[in-house]
This record gives structure tokens, sequence and C-alpha cells, in this order.
């Protein structure tokens, strides 16, 4: 049994469970909330949450090893944790797919995240992975059915970026 959030979340979700994807890794995120939560709530699905990044990254590889389909949710902010370990998916030649919710763009009032938003494509590209990108809500489910695709039909390694327009701008509250 689920239930599918609503909006850009639910289109990522209801590609997931067409997918058959089954583990999904993340590091929690307000930005993914909705989506984790679904991921929670469905028996068919198993959500694992983790201490950092770079566990996601080992854990998507592994759950591919063992025949099963995962995917990775985190923030732009931790791209960078994960660099040393990308070297594992590109070794290991499998599929690999994440979900990443947008820092240090639109809006951003934290000048500590804009480095690594401003980064997090290139840092991709640089270690092999296919980035595609959604700014617009429309633009989410035929991005999540792509980076889907080309990663479990393709095997290929795919980060879907979620800007921060789609989340909204976070707010410090004094």
């Amino acid at each position: 049994m689920h239930v599918s959030p609503a909006g850009w979340p639910g289109d990522i979700f209801a590609a997931l469970k067409a997918a058959r994807v089954r583990q999904v890794a993340y590091v929690p995120d307000g930005g993914h909330a909705e989506l984790i939560r679904a991921v929670h709530a469905d028996t068919a699905m198993i959500g694992i949450p983790l201490t950092t990044e770079e566990e996601g990254v080992a854990l998507v590889s592994g759950a591919w090893l063992g025949g099963d389909r995962a995917c990775l949710l985190m923030q732009s902010s931790g791209v960078g944790n994960c660099v040393n370990m990308f070297s594992l998916i590109k070794n290991m030649g499998g599929p690999f797919l994440t979900f990443v919710t947008m820092r240090g763009e639109w809006g951003e009032f934290n000048p500590w995240q804009v480095p690594m938003g401003t980064a997090t494509p290139d840092a991709f590209r640089l270690m092999g992975i296919h980035v595609l990108r959604a700014s617009e809500p429309h633009e989410v489910g035929p991005a999540a059915a792509a980076g889907i695709r080309m990663a479990y039909e393709g095997g290929s390694a795919v980060a879907v970026l979620l800007s921060q327009q789609l989340i909204g701008a976070k707010v410090f509250v004094k």
C-alpha cells in the first residue's frame, strides 16, 4: 500500500514505483521530506536513512550487485562528500541514480551553500555522471523518468538536479 505525495514529489515517487526501485537511501532533507515519507509508508519500498551521502553511493551500488534497484536522495551540499566514492560507480560499471535538491541558487540566504551549489553539476560531470535538471514542476516527472531509464535500462550513472526554485529558498528566522 502506498500513498503518492502531491506535486512533483509525487511524480518522482510514481516514477520510482513504475521502475520497481525498492531501496531509497537518503540523508534527511526538507526538500525531499514528502518523498521520504511516501517511501516509508509504502510496504514495497525500503527507506534507508544515512549519516553521510557517500554511504548512499555504496548502498545504491551494492543494491544493484545484489539484484535490487535503489536510488539516493541528497542535497547539493552533500555532493562534495561523495566525490571519492563516485569512483566506485565508474569501476563497478553498473547504474547509479540520485535525485539532488539544489541549494546555493535561487534566493539562497546562506553563503556557505553557494560554492557547492554552483559546483554540483560540474562535479557530477567530472566524475562521469550524466546530469539532468528540472527547474519547473512540470519538468520533474519527465526528468525522473528519463533518468530512471538511462540508469536502469542504459546502465548509466545519472543525477537529476531539482532546482531550488522547486523547493523554494529557505528562510533564516532570527
